[in-house]
């Protein structure tokens, strides 16, 4: 078992440890010295925040910085960040154009990095770090659409809405009514968590409130960097179109899991996924205007009709002008390609097997992927009996949720359900299937013959 995962590891990274074999994908290089100095850097600034507090309220604004620092050094300390020399130059070199394009952000000390997440989505969190999302960036056309993300991530740390944030909360858990009412609740006996739960409800509305509000903010001068780097500020209305239907998007057809899983000696039991109860599907069919703006309200990206219907003016008197392209257009699409394969093994090295495998399983769609694909989703349904054998599986798994795609949901009830010899044999008759297109790549061989033996 040991050599078996030095075997992997190093098919992980691309070595090829034997002449005549192949590596399945070769993964690119972190600067971590970069990824270090980055988090030097956010140390500093919360020293430098906290330094600058007023004596009112210091103890709780210091919590709030505890927290939230906690998760920007959680960030830098990872391996989610690519500091690949090439990927990262190349996003320098676009953010280098914003600045160059506006002179109030020359002096910036904003540090912006691609990660390897899979979540389409890019933030700022307030201190300088701002990250664009693997799983986002797949999804853009063109350079264009990526300078109104990196816009707008900018014009969220340029107008301090982090600290906006945290002002707003702090000052509100402590203000006269918050504090008279968590008073009265603590002397009251009936009903304190119905009423706790009203008062949460009510502080989170008003957040979300002043947070879209931010979002419009931020947008406006998005626009203003924007259109003076000269790229094609119609791009903002693709990519709001886009954000608006991400989450319900994919770049691969549906999975077929009775197709892909129904080997000649070892058929796919319909079982494995059939629906037990129609409540689960039932319960996403209501279209009443109220259910629709829960749903808007709980997407990745909610109100993007509104923020383009507030650009739109803006965007129009541009007319057409400015490119989709200016600084690489090969690296931009190769990065796209990569950043699949990058953000899917990001995934196994989370533990997040159901992803990891749901986005292999996508791959074998595609030519271009299959090796990698093949290899991945053989390794993955190896680590699956491995987790379940040892009654940690389910830590590592999500669960059936009505905002997951409709085949990732199929998936997951596959392995909520198959048994423990269940599992081993569909992975040993996967790797008996794709045996004599995968026996060139590095460590294959050893998974198939690792399931064979379970």
């Amino acid at each position: 078992m040991k050599k078996l995962s030095l075997l992997v590891l190093a098919c992980c990274l691309g070595f090829p440890i034997f002449g005549q074999l192949k590596p399945v994908y070769s993964f690119q290089k972190d600067d971590i010295v970069a990824r270090k100095s980055y988090g030097e850097q956010s140390i500093k600034k919360k020293q430098t925040w906290i330094a600058g507090l007023d004596k009112k309220y210091a103890g709780e604004y210091k919590k709030v910085y505890q927290t939230h620092f906690e998760q920007i050094n959680k960030l830098w300390e990872s391996d989610r960040v690519v500091t690949d020399p090439a990927a990262h130059g190349y996003l320098q070199s676009l953010v280098e154009k914003i600045k160059t394009a506006n002179p109030e952000l020359q002096n910036t000390d904003a540090r912006i990095v691609f990660s390897r997440d899979w979540w389409p989505n890019a933030y700022s969190m307030g201190d300088g770090s701002i990250a664009i999302n693997a799983g986002l960036f797949v999804y853009l056309d063109n350079e264009a659409e990526l300078i109104f993300i990196l816009c707008h991530e900018i014009a969220h740390y340029y107008l301090d809405h982090t600290n906006s944030s945290i002002k707003k909360y702090v000052e509100t858990v402590n203000s006269d009514e918050v504090q008279k009412e968590l008073k009265r609740l603590s002397k009251t006996q009936y009903r304190v968590n119905q009423q706790l739960e009203e008062l949460t409800k009510a502080f989170t509305f008003n957040s979300r409130r002043h947070s879209r509000e931010r979002e419009t903010e931020a947008d406006r001068m998005a626009f203003q960097f924007m259109k003076n780097t000269g790229y094609d500020c119609n791009a903002i209305e693709s990519c709001l179109r886009l954000l608006d239907k991400i989450d319900e998007s994919s770049l691969f057809k549906p999975l077929d899991l009775p197709q892909v899983f129904n080997f000649e000696n070892y058929p796919f039991k319909k079982s494995w996924i059939q629906q037990e109860s129609s409540i689960f599907s039932q319960a996403n069919k209501d279209d009443s205007p109220k259910d629709k703006r829960e749903r808007d309200s709980l997407k990745t990206h909610p109100d993007c009709e509104k923020r383009i219907a507030m650009l739109q003016d803006s965007i129009r008197s541009k007319n057409g002008q400015g490119l989709k392209f200016m600084v690489d257009e090969n690296r931009f699409q190769k990065l796209k390609k990569d950043f699949l394969a990058e953000m899917t093994e990001q995934c196994y090295r989370d533990k997040n097997y159901g992803r990891n495998l749901y986005f292999s399983l996508l791959f074998l769609q595609s030519e271009e992927f299959r090796p990698f694909a093949i290899y991945s989703v053989g390794r993955c349904l190896k680590t699956i009996y491995e987790e379940q054998r040892d009654h940690q599986l389910g830590k590592k798994l999500d669960t059936e949720n009505s905002a997951h795609h409709e085949d990732y949901n199929l998936l997951l009830r596959l392995l909520s359900r198959v048994r423990l010899h269940e599992i081993a044999s569909i992975g040993y008759h996967y790797c008996q299937q794709h045996e004599d297109f995968m026996k060139e790549y590095i460590g294959f061989a050893e998974i198939q013959q690792s399931l064979k033996n379970f």
